[in-house]
Parts: C-alpha cells; structure tokens; sequence
C-alpha cells in the first residue's frame, strides 16, 4: 500500500480496500467495485485536499512517491542523452543534465534528483547538491545556449549541501556564479518547482523566463524546520515557521515569485504519474511556445526586470 502522510489517515482504510480488490482476479463485479470504490476515494481526496495548511502541503511536496526528475524524463522527454561531470572536479549525482526532444523540440533538461529507494537516495545525495553539481548545470545550460536550445528545468532539493567539503569547493561561489549567468543566457529558460524548492540549492538553478510551481510544491529561503531552529531555536516548530511564510504556490504566485501554477491530480501528483505529466505537458507546451521566436536581447531584458522587480512593494 503507498505511503500515507499523517493528515490522510482518515482515507487509509478506503487505500487498503482498493489495494485489495485490484489484487484479486479481474470479474465484472471486481471492476465495478473497483470503479466505485476510486469515485469515493477521489471524493475523499478532493475534500480533504481543498483544505491543506501550509504544512501539509510541505509533506506532499515531500512525498517519498512523488515523481522525480528521472520519472518526467521518462514521461515527457524523448531520447534523453546524459551530460556528466563539471570538467572540474566530478559528477554530481544529485543533479541530472543532458540533452532531449520535447515533442520533436530539442531541449536541454536540467534537474536536481532525490532518487527513488533508500539505496538510490544515498547515491542521489538525498538531492542535496554539491558545487559541482550548479557547475555542471550550468555548463549544460552553456551548451543549450550554442546550440540553440531551450532550457528545462526541474527543481526538488532541500538546499544545497552544506557540508565541509561543500564549502571547501565553494558551493555559495557556484550558486551566485548560476544566478549571474543564468540571467543573461541568450536561450529561453524554463523553470519548473515540481517537488521542494528549499533555499539558495532551489535558486542556483532557478532564473528563468517562465517559472512555474506544481500545485502541492514548495519554494522558499530556508526550509521550515531551518526557519524554525533560528526562530525559535526548535526545528520541532517546524509547522509553526511553514504557517508564517507560507512557501505554497498559491502565495508564491501573489508575491510574484512565480508565473503559474501547474494543476496535480486529485490527492497530489504522487497518486498518479501519468496525469501529472499530461498536466504538466500542457504547461510546458505553452511557455515555449510563448518564448519561441523572442530574440535573445528581449529574454535578457525581461529576465532581469522581473527578477529585480520581486521584493518591491512600494
């Protein structure tokens, strides 16, 4: 059965029940309860996911079974070609690049990646990314630019890695380095906060001409449990911080520190891959068509009015 986060536990036995029934051999009845045990779940869902607090929609954005970048390569992108390596010091894991047709479009797909079970989360770093994980994002987004192609990219990491070794290799130098370059490359620049967008990690691959969040996704400076240990000295007052700066798409989209937000199916993008993606197709098809034929001068221009502008409330 998949995981249930605390706030579902009311619709748990609904799950169990379903799983159940799509185990045993398929009859006409099977399948008509099964039809109508999925309206009532749906339902369920729906009620309670109309309602989420700030928090909650922190653990869907975490969902150990919402989709990561490797499962929208598979969903979205055709013949995905991996780029590795900085050329300077290794390859982070945490971080995917490489090239991609999007309906028959050439892209390149930048990303941070959590990976999938515990064996490949500790090779993926959790998806806390190293200085040479921004450095080979941008070295791809260097190659998009040559060749023409249209950056897409997928944001779900905590924060970069905060690490001895991090710091020694000057991760706070590869983040401001990303976010100067990244805001005057001469190719459109796609930006999809699809999971947790936590911190400077979430920013350093970030600068985009359209910048767009999943419906349960989350963006913010610091994740809450950070904000929480300086507040209030107790990471445990995690709920607390998330209920005051509230880093949901709905009020990163009135600040104007995103473009639009991306439906989910009903009970999050976790329950349903495919839906997710067709969803998110749209979204995509959308922006670059948007940003297609705009010279490269007006993308520069727009991207620094609009990143400036965040902050201003006069």
């Amino acid at each position: 059965m998949a995981e249930t986060l605390d706030f579902e536990e009311p619709m748990a036995p609904l799950v169990k029940q379903l799983d159940d029934l799509i185990r045993l051999p398929r009859t006409d009845s099977v399948e008509r309860e099964i039809d109508a045990l999925r309206r009532k779940l749906d339902g369920a869902r729906a009620t309670v996911y109309a309602t989420l607090t700030p928090w909650q929609r922190v653990q869907v954005a975490r969902h150990p079974n919402r989709p990561g970048l490797e499962s929208f390569i598979g969903l979205l992108f055709e013949g995905f070609v991996e780029i590795h390596g900085d050329r300077r010091f290794a390859d982070d894991h945490a971080m995917i690049t490489g090239f991609a047709e999007y309906k028959g479009q050439p892209v390149v797909v930048v990303g941070h990646v959590k990976g999938a079970d515990t064996k490949d989360k500790i090779f993926r770093n959790f998806g806390y990314a190293r200085p040479e994980g921004y450095r080979k994002a941008l070295r791809a987004m260097r190659l998009a630019e040559k060749f023409g192609r249209p950056v897409i990219v997928f944001i779900d990491t905590p924060a970069a890695y905060p690490g001895i070794e991090s710091e020694e290799r000057g991760v706070a130098e590869a983040i401001a380095v990303n976010l100067r370059e990244m805001m005057v490359l001469d190719t459109p620049v796609i930006v999809i906060v699809s999971g947790e967008g936590g911190s400077g990690g979430a920013l350093g691959i970030a600068v985009g001409d359209a910048v767009l969040m999943q419906e349960y996704a989350i963006y913010s400076v610091i994740p809450p449990e950070g904000c929480a240990a300086i507040l209030w000295r107790d990471a445990g007052e995690a709920k607390k911080a998330a209920a005051a700066f509230k880093p949901d798409a709905l009020h990163c989209l009135e600040l104007g520190v995103i473009d639009g937000i991306v439906a989910e199916p009903d009970g999050g993008a976790q329950n349903d891959h495919d839906e997710a993606a067709r969803l998110l197709r749209a979204a995509l098809v959308e922006s670059l068509e948007e940003l297609e034929d705009t010279p490269g001068e007006e993308l520069r221009r727009r991207r620094r009015a609009k990143f400036r502008g965040m902050g201003v409330f006069a």
